[in-house]
């Protein structure tokens, strides 16, 4: 199980970051189409994100990315379906499955009514069902770089904050800009912003420079997890 709550924090944690080939200020809103990313897990495992573009759901346009990740025994497929003018979710599916694992779960955001319908199934029995109420609009952790990627220049000390889901319960983040870092990952060596969470969940090194990628994440749970970033494609 522990294996199990570190996959789904890694998959929740990686997918959010891109990249592009413009300016933050110059992005529109359907400009990360196509962008794959290869993450290292460690202890561990890999990570794959892409953007698909603009899809279809329930009549109307929306975008749309995926998440694939495995770490030990344990795959993870998740679809991610958002506005891609306010970053907000619309929808969540994700596929878990392993040896001793296997469920579907669905998550449903209404943001005009800050709630969030959850579905959780183990095969086609659907197991657990709850609805969510907030007192503003409910962010997806895997959208939140997408913000990132819209602002100017940071400063040390430059922080947002944002209500998410986490698992089965609402959780209120603050992502404060720390430090400005040389590091290295398997992709090469960048100037990256530092960020960290308040509560103390996770931290990222996002590149300084274009095209702004996630380069490394870390993540505090019963075994602390590393994210780092191994390649960059993007279709034209």
């Amino acid at each position: 199980m522990k294996t199990k709550k570190i996959l789904i924090l890694s998959v929740m944690a990686v997918l959010i970051f891109i990249n592009n080939n413009s300016s933050r200020s110059e992005v529109d809103n359907n400009g990360y189409a196509g962008e794959t990313i290869q993450y290292l897990i460690k202890p561990t495992g890999k990570s794959e994100y892409k953007n698909i573009g603009t899809v279809v759901l329930k009549g109307k346009q929306v975008s749309l990315i995926t998440l694939k990740s495995k770490i030990l025994f344990i795959e993870v497929m998740e679809k991610i379906f958002y506005d891609p003018e306010s970053l907000l979710p619309y929808r969540t599916e994700r596929a878990t499955s392993g040896f001793w694992v296997k469920e579907y779960r669905t998550e449903d955001y209404d943001q005009n009514n800050f709630t969030v319908s959850i579905k959780i199934f183990k095969g086609l029995k659907l197991v657990k069902e709850k609805i969510i109420k907030a007192n503003a609009p409910i962010q997806n952790v895997n959208l939140l770089l997408f913000y990132l990627r819209k602002q100017a220049d940071f400063k040390i000390g430059w922080h947002f904050t944002a209500v998410v889901l986490e698992e089965l319960k609402l959780l209120k983040v603050d992502l404060k800009l720390l430090s400005i870092d040389e590091i290295t990952v398997p992709a090469g060596k960048f100037q990256a912003y530092h960020f960290k969470s308040v509560p103390d969940k996770f931290e990222i090194w996002m590149d300084k420079n274009t095209p702004q990628v996630a380069l490394r994440i870390k993540l505090k749970n019963v075994i602390d997890c590393f994210i780092s970033m191994k390649g960059y494609s993007r279709s034209q």
